[in-house]
């Protein structure tokens, strides 16, 4: 059976999107990580991957005519899903503090030593936010090379008119594009927003600062540091995430509503 033209549901979304995130947990981590990994990864991947769509839908809904003015038929349809993402990568920093958690039990485990997760929130409270504003300076590139890069590769690579017919492979290849776009793009600001988070609780330090300090000591070389490794590790996961969000979410689409809804946009 092939993929629906049509814009799916907001329920095959979700659950396209939560299983891409449950089976890149199983897949790339151990065991004993998953249940500690799951709350942060798995709530990023369905805020990113389900929330895109629906920004998408509003765009071509309401603003399709302006985009195709400005950027023309093709690119004006890859800058809309471009857009979408960069929106909603800017409104991920709601989840901040589960990202700022853990980071800093990762890299600075003994600023949870003697309290629980629960202690933790009561007692920095908003300052788990801090950083929020380089968090979304970082979203948002991010988020616009993620699905920009991704329906660059499926509208000028593949030249798909319907991005939710695309195939397997079609899906993996965009997949690529948009998660090593998305990675280099978003590199400098990820070494600047990492540095904020994995600061002791009592210790903050300021973005400008780190920046200062950066090109000081280290140089412009710093904000790309670790890029190699994080393509290869990071990046795997991204596009296999990705990938598997893009052809399940279709697949749940058909499992819950059996009648099309023709009435929504293609895309």
């Amino acid at each position: 059976m092939g993929k629906s033209k049509h814009s799916e549901s907001g329920l095959a979304r979700f659950a396209g999107s939560a299983s891409s995130g449950i089976l890149e947990l199983l897949l790339f981590h151990p065991v004993d990580t998953v249940a500690k990994r799951l709350m942060s990864n798995q709530s990023k991947r369905v805020y990113k991957f389900g929330g895109q769509p629906f920004v998408k839908d509003y765009m071509f809904n309401h603003h399709k005519a302006a985009f195709t003015t400005v950027f023309g038929e093709k690119s004006g349809k890859t800058m809309m899903h471009a857009t979408a993402g960069s929106i909603v990568g800017i409104g991920e920093i709601v989840l901040l503090p589960l990202d700022v958690l853990k980071i800093k039990r990762q890299t600075n485990p003994d600023a949870f030593r003697g309290r629980g997760f629960l202690a933790i929130v009561k007692d920095e409270g908003m300052g788990l936010y801090r950083g929020a504003g380089w968090t979304a300076f970082r979203n948002a590139p991010g988020s616009f090379a993620l699905f920009g890069g991704s329906a660059f590769v499926k509208e000028y690579v593949f030249s798909l008119a319907d991005y939710n017919a695309a195939s397997f492979f079609q899906n993996f290849c965009a997949s690529i594009g948009g998660a090593v776009a998305s990675i280099t793009v978003a590199a400098p600001l990820d070494v600047v927003k990492t540095r904020i988070q994995n600061r002791h609780f009592d210790d903050p330090e300021s973005g400008v600062n780190i920046i200062k300090n950066l090109m000081k000591k280290e140089g412009v070389g710093a904000f790309f540091k670790g890029l190699t490794p994080k393509l290869l590790v990071v990046g795997p996961k991204l596009i296999f995430s990705f990938t598997v969000a893009q052809e399940l979410i279709p697949i749940f689409h058909r499992l819950f509503d059996e009648t099309p809804d023709h009435g929504a946009v293609k895309s």
